[in-house]
């Protein structure tokens, strides 16, 4: 069976360097497909999509709400053709009821241990609307390598150096962020891949640069422990999101081999900067990732903020504006408010205001988003920032003897 696995394109955030990771989600899947499905992935983001091909059946995997108008477009398309199309990934789960007017089937949740009845189904002509898992999550000791064979490795690289490949160590998360959807998606609790499983995909990844997407690695401090102990003979380099607090923790992280951090930015507190400084005694950058519009921030208190993030010397910055996604807090309160303006999901970019904010108008809040980019980045780009910790991972890798050349452009 001919079956076209595809990632649609989406609009990027403005000011943001210009690169592109192999998606996560798609490769994932592509590990639950049957053996007798031959599998042609396309990342629209950096490949062509040929709508001509003899596809016997199309899945499109889309993670962000920016996708899933795209996804409309091009399901629309091999709709026409006569093929079969099915939707899955994580704004298919946001937005289920949407894309069921847009697709053959849409499948909700984990795939590990279902898509053999899918495709049985959809080769007896038996394909179903919605297959819904959600809350009905498979063991976690099922959940084994991605299937990165499906890659076109080539097209994920920086002005020539190879980025990163995206793993994960577990699933579902125990905290519950304002402005996050993940308890909705994998679940309130927490839940830890096995070590061995963890280190033998990680071994497997011909890339010794990697990013572990976990929500949080800082849920399970045991856990976190062991994990980091195993992960030290691979001499793998790694980014991910928050580590532990804890001088046990960061030291062994930086041992298994922690290049750097996305680290929410909250607020201006000591607690922040004592954070990033014990990030970088560690050896380890940070990429502050800070959210603009709560109902709190003021156009002053924007301004302030942006000298503390200077004064505390992060590594780099990512500037979003606060979306009310679906399945969110922040989305009941500001839809039950009335105020939400735009549900055009192409807008839901995190670079654009779509709600009314509190304390200023939604031009000034789209202006105050440049300004904290432009500021931020006012003494030095982002690519020469950028360039400098792709530089220290270098110098790493040269010290343990685990680099490689530049790849070809």
């Amino acid at each position: 069976m001919k079956f076209k696995l595809i990632y649609p394109k989406w609009e990027k955030l403005d000011r943001q360097t210009r690169f592109t990771l192999p998606p996560h989600g798609p490769v994932v899947m592509a590990a639950a497909l049957p053996d007798y499905v031959d599998v042609e992935f396309v990342d629209e983001n950096v490949q062509e999509i040929n709508f001509d091909a003899d596809d016997d059946f199309v899945g499109i995997s889309m993670m962000l709400t920016a996708q899933i108008k795209r996804g409309w477009e091009i399901a629309g398309a091999f709709r026409k053709k006569g093929i079969k199309v099915i939707f899955g990934g994580i704004a298919t789960m946001l937005h289920a009821e949407e894309m069921q007017q847009h697709a053959d089937s849409v499948f909700l949740g984990e795939v590990e241990g279902r898509l053999e009845h899918v495709f049985k189904e959809f080769k007896e002509g038996k394909l179903k609307k919605v297959y819904d898992y959600m809350q009905n999550f498979p063991p976690i000791e099922s959940v084994g390598p991605a299937r990165r064979d499906i890659l076109n490795k080539g097209l994920y690289n920086y002005r020539g150096v190879q980025m990163v490949d995206l793993v994960h160590a577990s699933r579902g998360c125990r905290f519950n962020c304002y402005p996050c959807c993940v308890r909705f998606l994998g679940g309130k609790k927490f839940r830890p891949r096995p070590y061995d499983k963890v280190v033998e995909e990680m071994a497997s990844i011909d890339n010794n640069r990697l990013f572990i997407v976990d929500n949080s690695l800082a849920q399970n401090k045991e856990w976190e422990i062991g994990l980091f102990k195993e992960m030290i003979p691979l001499k793998k380099k790694w980014c991910c999101h928050p580590i532990e607090d804890d001088d046990k923790v960061l030291d062994l992280a930086a041992q298994a081999g922690a290049w750097f951090v996305y680290q929410a930015i909250f607020d201006s507190s000591d607690f922040i900067r004592e954070r990033i400084k014990r990030y970088h005694d560690h050896g380890i950058a940070v990429e502050g990732s800070i959210l603009l519009g709560l109902d709190y921030h003021t156009e002053d208190y924007i301004k302030k903020w942006m000298d503390f993030l200077l004064d505390i010397e992060l590594d780099m910055a990512e500037f979003t504006i606060l979306t009310p996604f679906p399945h969110t807090k922040t989305f009941d309160d500001l839809h039950n408010a009335k105020r939400i303006f735009s549900y055009d999901w192409n807008d839901y970019t995190c670079g654009k205001v779509v709600f009314q904010p509190k304390t200023m108008t939604p031009e000034k809040l789209q202006e105050m988003y440049y300004y904290c980019w432009d500021k931020f980045y006012e003494e030095e780009p982002a690519n020469y920032k950028m360039f400098k910790m792709l530089k220290k991972v270098m110098d790493k890798e040269k010290a343990d003897g685990t680099y490689r050349p530049r790849t070809r452009e």
